[in-house]
């Protein structure tokens, strides 16, 4: 076993605090690519910003809105292979240096095409925080907190949405240019913020385990541990994280995205598939263009955005239920039951936009509000959540980074043709959208194991990919677990994650083992 120096005498975080501490400052990270994805949606229904930009037709206001998209889908993938060169935590720093430029870029614009190097700009630090921060998230976290941790995660991002949506609202009353540069220099300084915390922040004890750095990696998982080298519970987890990397070196298959889909192709399609539906179930329609959706439906001027931003709040509220039901419910459970609700509510915005009678402006506000607090609940957080927990260690950057891309891929897409959809199909749109939230469903009952309460480690007994770790290994993960609950009693035993599969999924992976079962209190 590795040693570690004695804890130095000056004062620190450690344990629970020092756990929560670094979830609340990496969640600065989805904090400003919510904002960025809401800030847009303000300014671009402004008089001032439409007299600057020669009052630009759908088509522009597409592309300066999901330019970034396109900045944030080319890191994304790259955000792979950085993040296991240089680590989590500087691929933190770099995501937020490039966001911070950007969005300087985006303040001081001298017209159309300045602009949009701004938003490719800070698109790029969008991609490498969006896809290094989940990845960040899931390995410093336990077991038995890890949903509950990226769901409060989520809720900065949509967080930042609310801010961004305020902000807009606030500005609106300034009688010059400033009310749209002021938005857009506000990324300037939450991205300051974040560069320079990113500086003291610990590295993921993975990664550095992962690359040799044993008694780096030691020493974060003591501090998460409450400070004691000599905790047993801290040299399980150490020993355990150690072995797996040993074993995936021992299989000497390399470490390449070739491999990475060979191997683990179903894991690969669930994480990117739980992204694309994640966009394309709706949510960015209401995101980017919700002042204009407001207007569509009869609210104008100040009206639409007051609107948004009473949307805004709801949304926020929305994410912090997952924060104590994610790690009870499960993942399938809420993001079915989202689906469901989204789907309703947005089949119903499209008939109250269809048959347009005077009662359609409150009802669209209202269905607009059970929609983004569905998806708020419910695929706003998880699809961030269950890419990092489904890939192993060896290709877990790299596989979040591809479906981080497919989210950003999607994105685009939303974001672009919504403006043109709105005038062309009207309120068609909407039930489109609708027919995607059935489809996810057929998608998560059929095909999506179960993770909660399931260690990183572990993982691959899930999609019956391998045996079992040995008892040991086991156990050592089971303390783990009951480490960071302290109201449940020491014999108590890990949630029961057996997933009840339907027929489809049976015929596809007959030899499927995804029925995990953790190991009892008495077993042998």
């Amino acid at each position: 076993m590795v040693e570690v120096a004695p804890p130095s005498t000056r004062h620190r975080l450690v344990g629970q605090p020092l756990l929560y501490a670094i979830s609340v400052f990496a969640s600065l990270g989805v904090f400003l690519f919510g904002y960025d994805q809401g800030v847009m949606s303000g300014i671009i229904t402004g008089p001032y910003f439409k007299q600057f930009f020669n009052s630009p037709g759908p088509i522009e206001v597409g592309t300066m809105v999901a330019v970034l998209e396109l900045g944030a889908l080319a890191t994304s993938i790259a955000a792979g292979r950085v993040g296991d060169i240089i680590g989590r935590k500087g691929t933190l720093f770099i995501g937020a240096l490039i966001f911070t430029i950007g969005g300087a870029i985006q303040t001081f614009t001298t017209g159309f095409y300045v602009m949009i190097v701004g938003r490719v700009i800070s698109g790029c630090g969008v991609g490498l925080l969006s896809t290094i921060v989940p990845i960040y998230q899931s390995e410093i976290s336990p077991p038995n907190h890890r949903g509950a941790l990226a769901c409060m995660e989520f809720t900065g991002n949509v967080f930042g949405y609310a801010t961004s949506v305020w902000t807009d609202y606030f500005c609106s009353f300034i009688d010059s240019d400033l009310s749209w540069r002021i938005p857009l220099f506000m990324q300037c300084v939450i991205g300051g913020i974040l560069t320079a915390g990113c500086l003291v922040m610990p590295e993921s004890p993975r990664w550095l385990i992962d690359t040799d750095q044993d008694a780096a990696g030691m020493r974060v998982i003591v501090d998460l541990h409450g400070g004691d080298p000599n905790d047993v519970l801290a040299r399980a987890e150490y020993q355990e994280i150690k072995d797996k990397v040993i074993y995936e070196r021992e299989l000497g298959e390399g470490r390449s995205y070739a491999v990475m889909w060979r191997k683990y192709k179903r894991r690969v399609l669930l994480a990117m598939s739980s992204q694309a539906f994640a966009q394309l179930n709706g949510i960015n329609v209401i995101s980017y263009y919700a002042p204009s959706v407001f207007e569509e439906a009869g609210w104008l001027g100040r009206d639409a955005l007051l609107m948004t931003g009473i949307n805004a709040i709801i949304y926020v509220l929305s994410t912090l239920p997952p924060w104590y039901l994610v790690d009870r419910w499960g993942r399938r459970f809420i993001l079915l039951s989202g689906a469901v609700i989204m789907g309703i509510a947005l089949g119903f915005t499209g008939w109250w936009m269809y048959i347009d009678v005077p009662a359609t402006p409150r009802a669209v506000v209202a269905c607009v509000i059970v929609f983004n607090a569905a998806f708020g609940y419910s695929w706003g957080p998880i699809p961030w959540l269950y890419p990092p927990e489904i890939m192993p260690l060896t290709f877990r950057s790299k596989g979040v980074s591809i479906s981080t891309a497919t989210n950003w891929a999607f994105n685009f897409i939303v974001g672009e043709t919504t403006p043109y959809l709105q005038e062309v199909i009207t309120w068609r749109l909407y039930p489109m959208h609708g027919f995607y939230c059935a489809c996810s469903f057929i998608l998560v009952y059929f095909l999506y194991p179960e993770t909660k309460g399931v260690p990183l480690e572990e993982m691959d007994a899930v999609f019956g990919e391998e045996e079992r770790l040995d008892y040991e290994s086991e156990r050592a993960s089971l303390m783990s677990n009951t480490q960071f609950d302290r109201t449940s009693t020491r014999s108590s035993s890990r949630p029961n994650t057996v997933t009840e599969r339907g027929w489809v999924s049976r015929v596809l992976y007959r030899n499927d083992r995804s029925t995990y079962q953790p190991i009892g209190e008495g077993e042998e």
